[in-house]
């Protein structure tokens, strides 16, 4: 059996000692993990001020790590086109903070963290930022930040400079330090294109829900405001003034200390407050095959005064475990906008969008990575302890 550093060539036919590139059996797709270890160890793509460790390489993306200082700056910025990240904060900056024996970022505040890790991205590839699972069931709005970009959560093609992570806690103060991580980047070789029909294609073969399948612009996901029939909880609503968090630590918390539970009534819905943050599961239960990833992006919002707060990444293998109990189900941040809003169930509350990888992953999400919400249900983040 091949050794997975060898993949990179046999499955795309590159001569290593000639120095060509190839991704594996397609030649334009998001990078999985065996190949992102040889653009991290072998061509100096991602680089870090420290040893990028097995434990930040996920199957088709790299965890990225804060660095030495955070920046509390006086608002959300972007450089822009032809600006540097460090030139801004040199403006913007109120307060710098020494991150190397933790620190507390408060509630409501920006900060603006350089990161340990940098890219210098060769010819088509390029890069897409989410929050990590657990940053965005905290409620931490956490964007990728590059110079020159004119978008958040973006990596151009032949990006070569630093990395920032933009972070603003909007419920629990949190605790981190350097080395924490709480954002995640994708790889990308190309513009590959993935069709709703290509997508209706791959349901029929593997079955993406448990069920039909709404497919426009993406899978559609509805929520589930029933719950299981033994607890009746259909979700969390989390408590305000409830304490710090720290990122690193898990099952360290009471979940009724930051979180009171939501039942289902006899009606199909539940009323959404403004500004306040919900953690709510969706009715389907996903699978993602091995070789393609998925991203949630969130509904349209003209149907309703809501919104999945976060976008996600699934990777490949989530839900997706032989002999187990096919699929899991997808964890929803949920806000409501300005005013209360009631969500019914079985209501579109997003869409996946896949994307097919250039190569299947050595080793895909769930209990053999340590993959912290393989089947799961309505789950928090891996900070808290089962209820």
């Amino acid at each position: 059996m091949a050794q997975p550093e060898k993949l990179l060539f046999e499955a795309g036919g590159a001569d290593e000692a000639s120095g060509a590139t190839t991704y594996g059996r397609h030649s334009t797709g998001i990078l999985p993990s065996h190949v992102l270890k040889r653009l991290i160890r072998a061509r100096r793509e991602v680089l870090a001020a420290e040893d990028i460790g097995d434990e930040q390489i996920q199957p088709a993306s790299v965890d990225l790590r804060l660095g030495t200082m955070a920046y509390r700056v006086r608002a959300s910025f972007l450089p822009g086109k032809g600006a540097r990240v460090a030139d801004k904060l040199a403006e913007m900056a109120i307060h710098e903070i020494d991150l190397r024996k933790g620190a507390v970022l408060e509630t409501g505040c920006v900060y603006v963290v350089p990161l340990l890790e940098r890219l210098e991205l060769s010819f088509r590839v390029s890069g897409i930022a989410n929050p990590k699972s657990s940053t965005g069931r905290l409620d931490v709005f956490t964007r990728l930040i590059t110079d020159g970009a004119q978008a958040f959560d973006r990596v151009e093609e032949n990006y070569r400079g630093p990395l920032y992570a933009e972070i603003s806690p909007r419920t629990f103060p949190i605790l981190v330090r350097k080395g924490s991580r709480l954002n995640q980047l994708r790889l990308r070789h190309g513009s590959p294109q993935f069709t709703d029909t290509q997508l209706k294609r791959l349901h029929e073969d593997v079955g993406l829900v448990d069920g039909s399948a709404d497919i426009e612009g993406g899978l559609a996901l509805t929520v589930d405001l029933q719950g299981e029939a033994l607890t009746r909880q259909v979700g969390w609503r989390a408590r305000r003034h409830a304490g710090v968090i720290d990122v690193d630590k898990r099952e360290a918390y009471d979940p009724l200390d930051f979180w009171d539970p939501i039942y289902a009534r006899n009606e199909t819905g539940i009323v959404l407050d403004p500004d306040e943050f919900y953690i709510l599961a969706s009715r389907e239960a996903v699978s993602i095959p091995p070789e393609f990833a998925a991203e949630m992006v969130p509904f349209n919002p003209m149907v309703g005064e809501f919104r999945v707060h976060y976008a996600g990444f699934f990777d490949p293998g989530f839900g997706h475990e032989t002999g187990k109990g096919r699929g899991a189900r997808a964890v929803l941040e949920v806000r409501s906008r300005e005013v209360p809003f009631i969500l019914e169930h079985g209501q579109i509350i997003g869409r996946l969008v896949f994307e097919r990888l250039t190569d299947p992953p050595t080793l895909v999400y769930g209990e053999a990575l340590g993959s912290s919400y393989q089947r799961q249900g309505l789950k928090l983040s891996k900070h808290f302890r089962a209820p």
